[in-house]
């Protein structure tokens, strides 16, 4: 073969490869709260205008600490205002095994945030390992028991679970909970593989949406929107983050 002939086969497998790797020549996204309309807004945080009549708004009222199991510690202690299709009650768990003065909170909590019946549910911010699932679904299941008719109740998860859990946890998971909301960072950074990890959010028996950090980097999977279980993107606003002014 000639020298023009071996260029020729050299050019076609570079292009063959950029085929099968499409993301390989796009630059990621930065994510602006701008381009989203679902947020999470945690203590301290600067809201943005999208807020106002956002899909879903889960804002922060309380963290339940490890050494605490009877008290969940109230971060917020005004009524959030404003108008969102979805309003959730979030709490920060360090823990499963709670106390009742810790429902009873949560519940009077729960009840006077729904006064005006604008609260759609509570939320559990528990990163359970993979491998107890199980635990944590019954826990939620109970929970799940003890909420008044009418509220929902969704928890965060991490990217491992569609990934590695078992079926069986997963449908309990789904039994127990109306939603999910996968994370896909930690603290202020997306995490590395988040590519590879959400190729199986497929395997969720149950609606869910996927949480991205303000500012992190972004590159969508392009399985997410045909999914029917998918319910869109939650952004975590970061204080001091840079914003275009409204």
């Amino acid at each position: 073969m000639n020298i023009t002939g071996r260029l020729w086969l050299a050019a076609l497998a570079g292009l063959v490869l950029v085929a099968c790797n499409p993301a390989s020549d796009r630059e990621a996204q930065v994510v602006d709260p701008a381009d989203y309309s679902a947020f999470y807004l945690w203590s301290g945080v600067e809201p943005v205008p999208q807020m106002q009549g956002a899909d879903a708004v889960y804002v922060l009222w309380g963290e339940l600490r490890l050494d605490e199991p009877d008290r969940i510690v109230p971060i917020l202690r005004t009524v959030p205002s404003g108008e969102a299709k979805e309003l959730w009650l979030v709490v920060r768990a360090e823990r499963i095994g709670w106390g009742e003065g810790a429902y009873r909170q949560l519940l009077e909590t729960a009840g006077i945030w729904n006064r005006d019946g604008l609260l759609t549910g509570v939320q559990v911010d528990f990163d359970s390992s993979t491998g107890r699932l199980d635990g944590y679904a019954a826990f939620l299941a109970d929970l799940r028991q003890r909420l008044p008719r009418g509220l929902q109740l969704s928890a965060t998860g991490l990217m491992d679970w569609p990934a590695n859990a078992s079926d069986d946890d997963l449908s309990a998971m789904a039994g127990a909970l109306d939603e999910i909301v996968v994370q896909t960072y930690q603290d202020r950074t997306t995490l590395p593989g988040y590519q590879r990890y959400l190729s199986a959010t497929e395997r969720l028996p149950l609606p869910y949406r996927v949480a991205l950090v303000e500012g992190g980097e972004w590159d969508p999977p392009a399985h997410l929107p045909d999914d029917p279980r998918f319910k869109g993107y939650v952004v975590f606003l970061l204080a001091g983050a840079p914003r275009q002014k409204p």
